[in-house]
């Protein structure tokens, strides 16, 4: 049976990550995490002083991604790949509050995107992939033979968001993580370039109460049909 292109777009902390790990473990796919790369974007200019206070250079973060390398690698151990900025494992780093209060601006500086969604675009060659973000369905891929738009309220997204920090040890109260979720879902729809917004021909899945268990297996049937669909057309 041919592989598909799986395109998971969402607003953050809908569980995109973890259900697109759980699709590509079961179906034998590559899963690609494109939200870490901007995350990863964001940890470099962070560390490199291009980011003070609420104040960010979008020409010097632009000008400095040539010196930015990323890689996927695959963890044996944990059953994904994980993110190296520049030869460094920053899997850990990049999934702070500190790097989610930013990355949304980041994300918005077109350079940044364009840099992306090429290497994206590079890695989806071929089929067999499924790759959550923002607007994977819409730019990257919108051919896709899946597109899932993911959603939650602010609320519940907030509360998981919290629970998985506190998890990592991060010192953070409900209200901080409340109020980075409705920041980011602002400025994700909002910007100018790649705004978030449900692709064309996406199923709107709404895990707002629903379990891991459950929202894996409803959307595994969804891609079982396609895949049928696909193969009754050959």
């Amino acid at each position: 049976m041919g592989k598909i292109t799986i395109a998971i777009d969402g607003y953050s902390s809908t569980g995109k990550s973890t259900i697109a790990k759980q699709l590509a473990k079961s179906l034998g796919y590559i899963y690609i995490d494109s939200g870490a790369m901007y995350r990863a974007v964001t940890l470099y200019a962070l560390t490199n002083g291009l980011i003070e206070g609420q104040i960010h250079n979008k020409q010097a973060i632009a000008k400095s991604l040539s010196k930015i390398s990323l890689k996927f690698t695959y963890n044996d151990t944990l059953g994904y790949s994980e993110m190296y900025l520049n030869g460094t494992n920053v899997e850990q780093e990049i999934r702070s509050l500190e790097v989610s209060k930013y990355v949304s601006r980041i994300a918005e500086i077109k350079e940044v995107r364009e840099m992306l969604v090429g290497m994206q675009r590079e890695m989806g060659q071929g089929g067999g992939v499924v790759m959550d973000g923002r607007d994977i369905g819409t730019v990257v891929f919108p051919n896709a033979e899946l597109k899932v738009f993911m959603t939650a309220s602010p609320e519940k997204r907030a509360y998981r968001r919290y629970k998985e920090l506190l998890n990592r040890g991060e010192q953070v109260t409900y209200e901080q993580v409340l109020k980075n979720v409705q920041s980011r879902d602002r400025i994700d729809s909002s910007r100018e370039f790649s705004p978030l917004r449900k692709a064309e021909g996406a199923i709107t899945f709404d895990n707002s109460d629903m379990g891991l268990q459950e929202q894996f297996e409803r959307l595994h049937n969804y891609v079982m049909r396609v895949l049928e669909s696909k193969k009754g057309a050959q």
